[in-house]
């Protein structure tokens, strides 16, 4: 199965790159620019939201290990979206690397709340599919600025 889901984060990762090498003909101010009907959000908060998910569920948040999130500070133009993304993806390849028993149950404690139990296939399954959710929003944001977004799907023409 650790084969497959690597195989899987590959199909991912090509979409990422698309989705990176559109946000890329995007201007900078666009990137950063609030949209009301997204709650203000902006496509960079977005990317952020998206690279802050797969560092809390598959790094502080099972691994108990508190790696700063990544913050509007330091990572708002394309570079550093870039960068996030490739320590993500260290993340990933070392969950996978990790947890080879994709059903064997992941204990994850919860301050306050009872533990919660999933497989790394589900919590694995949880973190891309967020990520499509996102840039589902992503490319209507963009429309919403003017552009016509690209085909991020893993599946594409």
């Amino acid at each position: 199965m650790y084969a497959i889901l690597s195989r899987q984060y590959q199909l991912v990762l090509s979409s990422h790159g698309v989705l990176l090498d559109f946000l890329g003909t995007i201007h900078p101010e666009h990137l950063a620019q609030s949209i009301p009907s997204y709650n203000n959000d902006s496509m960079d908060s977005l990317m952020r939201h998206v690279a802050n998910t797969y560092l809390g569920w598959l790094l502080n948040f099972l691994q108990q290990e508190q790696r700063p999130y990544f913050t509007e500070d330091n990572h708002k133009n394309l570079q550093a979206i870039r960068g996030m993304f490739e320590q993500v993806n260290q993340v990933v390849n070392d969950f996978l690397q990790q947890y080879k028993d994709v059903n064997g149950p992941l204990i994850l404690p919860r301050e306050g709340e009872t533990p919660l139990t999933l497989t790394p296939l589900e919590l694995f399954t949880h973190v891309i599919t967020h990520e499509y959710h996102h840039k589902g929003q992503l490319a209507n944001m963009s429309r919403l600025l003017g552009y016509i977004p690209v085909d991020t799907d893993v599946i594409r023409d």
